[in-house]
């Protein structure tokens, strides 16, 4: 299952990366490249409704193999229909099938992770994407760009994946129905959680949809493009868990505030040295290692707010979220880039983590935090709901927020209350 998900990873990260030079040699325009980018995740929204009864229907294995199957023509499509039209319903198809091949492979290590093992089996999970997706940037090298043989190389390693799932003598699981908390009632109970999660998606659909097209465009050459997107993702990889270990020895909205700070700090620093060398390339690893976290510490903060029973269902609810962030954010980086040039990407970055970094301080000011955090931290993978399983849960004690003395309930946030009192 994990040499399937690494295969699937590989293939992925090649092909994000890939589209945005090769867009960038063809001439389509930044605001197009944006768009194009965020039919990426678009197909990974829907993909998150049909995929489950697909499964149910026709089962783990034939549903793998068709969609690993259409994900690898889709790939070679894109090398064939190179208009943006193409590209677009391209990325609506494979965020579609990728989606469904993870779910696929996170039922399947969900039945394998018995109590004692779930959260190792969930760390080694999770280590197997980070490294998988930095890696699979250095695939770029493998040939020119303009040429349709790394389309084919994405192909082949879509199709690669199908021989270790397929060949697993294990029976297959019952897929479980995880049902969501709606956004609002999520902001009701938690609004720094699900405001955090949207600006994350936001910020990195756009790291992913447009960062290789700007560092394309600040005169990387394609193994600077893979140092550049590489760099980042071992950023988050490496800081991931020593902030969200800080943050569960306090408010989590204090240190997800200081963090978004970071965060803008960091992209700020960056855009003044946006240059191809070096320098830059150590602020993204920062920016890697401030923007990655973000997510896990908001899903650490919305659990520190529901029942034990619910914690599968909030945790779900923030990965829709995120998602709907990461569609809108190519779209928007791209304008972005269009009108404002390159670098204004990395002020794109600045702005959403100082919006953010707002509102969590006003939150703090405003509420006051009453008890110690249930749950303790966990670093997230936004792949599908069905990975949240793996995160195993035992009975906690709810956590709330209670206005200070004399402060009111916000307006259309979380109401003031009790602990272990529903708002």
């Amino acid at each position: 299952m994990l040499l399937g998900v690494a295969l699937l990873l590989f293939g992925s990260g090649l092909l994000g990366t890939l589209l945005a030079l090769r867009g960038g040699l063809e001439g389509f325009a930044t605001t197009t490249l944006g768009l194009i980018m965020s039919a990426y995740f678009v197909g990974f929204f829907i993909g998150t409704y049909l995929s489950p009864p697909l499964i149910r229907r026709i089962g783990h294995i034939r549903a793998f193999s068709m969609l690993a199957s259409l994900a690898s023509i889709a790939a070679i499509v894109h090398g064939i229909w190179v208009t943006p039209l193409g590209w677009a319903v391209g990325r609506v198809v494979t965020g579609i099938c990728l989606v469904g091949l993870y779910t696929v492979i996170e039922s399947w290590l969900n039945v394998q992770a018995t109590p004692a093992l779930r959260g190792r089996l969930f760390a080694v999970y999770m280590m197997v994407n980070l490294l998988a997706l930095a890696a699979g940037q250095y695939l770029i090298l493998f040939d020119d760009p303009a040429k349709l043989v790394l389309f084919g190389l994405v192909s082949i390693l879509f199709s690669a994946a199908l021989i270790p799932v397929t060949l697993t003598r294990m029976g297959q699981p019952e897929l479980v129905q995880t049902p969501r908390l709606g956004p609002l009632k999520l902001y009701r109970i938690a609004a720094v959680a699900v405001v955090g999660a949207f600006a994350s998606g936001v910020m990195l659909g756009g790291f992913w949809g447009m960062g290789p097209v700007m560092a394309q465009q600040l005169g990387f050459d394609a193994t600077g493009v893979a140092h550049f997107m590489s760099a980042t993702v071992i950023g988050g990889a490496a800081l991931q868990w020593p902030l969200g270990l800080w943050s569960d020895r306090g408010d989590r909205r204090r240190v997800l505030a200081i963090v978004s700070l970071a965060t803008a700090v960091v992209a700020l620093l960056a855009a003044v040295l946006a240059s191809a060398g070096p320098p830059l390339l150590i602020a993204m690893l920062l920016f890697g290692g401030t923007s990655f976290s973000l997510y896990s510490i908001s899903v650490a903060h919305a659990i520190d707010f529901v029942e034990p029973a619910e914690i599968l269902e909030a945790s779900s609810g923030m990965l829709l979220v995120y998602g709907v962030g990461a569609a809108l954010g190519p779209a928007l980086a791209g304008l972005t880039m269009s009108v404002l040039g390159p670098t204004s990407l990395l002020i794109y970055f600045a702005v959403i983590g100082l919006a953010l970094a707002g509102f969590a301080a006003y939150r703090v000011l405003n509420f006051e935090r009453v008890s110690a955090h249930p749950q303790p931290f966990v670093a997230m993978v936004r792949t599908t709901p069905t990975v949240l399983d793996l995160v195993g849960s035992d009975a906690v004690q709810r956590a709330g927020d209670v206005p200070e003395t004399g402060a009111a309930a916000e307006p259309g946030g979380s109401e003031a209350r009790e602990p272990e009192h529903r708002p």
